[in-house]
């Protein structure tokens, strides 16, 4: 079999940065079925999941002690709680899904690595856990502070019919070609280096952060963006360092 990302073999359109995208995608969804991918998918998502069941449950416990002398607090207890976890999965979810990948993401870059870029992952330095949650921390407040902060023009734009949408695509398209692209990047150099690296390849890091974007206003696809836009991103790095 021929290697999979030879850049001596590959079309020249596939080195220019939307080439760099679309190929770095396709390959990331050729290793969706991968044990160690799937295995993060698992994990993380189980993890997310849990965190909202929990904001229903902790919601459900707070109103029906505050409604227990009504007749119907017990009822208005529950669909409150439901209520705001289906909300909260819908305004949190994409911010909640990075920073929980973040706790395991090494391990996607990792796979990632091990089967199209050996050599770079003989050199690498697994990222200690203090850091990945650090990472994910940090993605989530800013995902959180930025879409707060932009949600009067979200209103505002709903006038125009797709306005809040594009802004909303726009926003978190910046924030995940940060986010995303930082995993595979922390395990190849110090905080200096990463920084460096990101100030080199923005544009083609928003283009990468626009397409995780549009996976995760997708019902279904939105579970697997997190894994998908991580092995991505690792494909991006690599490629564009060569």
């Amino acid at each position: 079999m021929q290697p999979a990302v030879s850049l001596l073999t590959r079309p020249a359109s596939a080195r220019t940065p939307a080439g760099m995208i679309a190929s770095s995608l396709i390959l990331a969804l050729g290793q969706l079925a991968d044990r160690r991918v799937l295995g993060v998918l698992a994990k993380s998502l189980g993890l997310t999941l849990l965190l909202f069941a929990g904001l229903g449950a902790a919601t459900w416990f707070l109103l029906s002690r505050w409604l227990a002398g009504w007749a119907a607090g017990g009822a208005l207890a529950a669909a409150a709680a439901g209520l705001a976890t289906l909300v909260g999965g819908w305004v949190l979810f994409r911010a909640v899904a990075v920073a929980v990948l973040g706790l395991f993401g090494d391990a996607v870059v990792e796979a990632v690595e091990a089967r199209h870029y050996p050599s770079a992952l003989a050199t690498a330095r697994p990222v200690p856990f203090a850091r990945s949650a650090t990472m994910g921390l940090r993605s989530a407040g800013r995902a959180v502070l930025v879409n707060a902060l932009l949600l009067p023009l979200y209103l505002v734009l709903l006038a125009t019919g797709v306005g809040s949408a594009l802004l909303f695509l726009a926003a978190n398209a910046w924030l995940l070609a940060r986010d995303l692209p930082e995993m595979a990047a922390a395990r190849h150099g110090d905080a200096a280096a990463t920084r460096a690296w990101l100030a080199a390849t923005r544009w083609p890091r928003f283009g990468l952060g626009l397409a995780a974007a549009g996976l995760f206003v997708v019902p279904g696809l939105n579970l697997l963006a997190p894994v998908l836009g991580a092995a991505a991103a690792t494909h991006l790095f690599h490629r564009s360092r060569r």
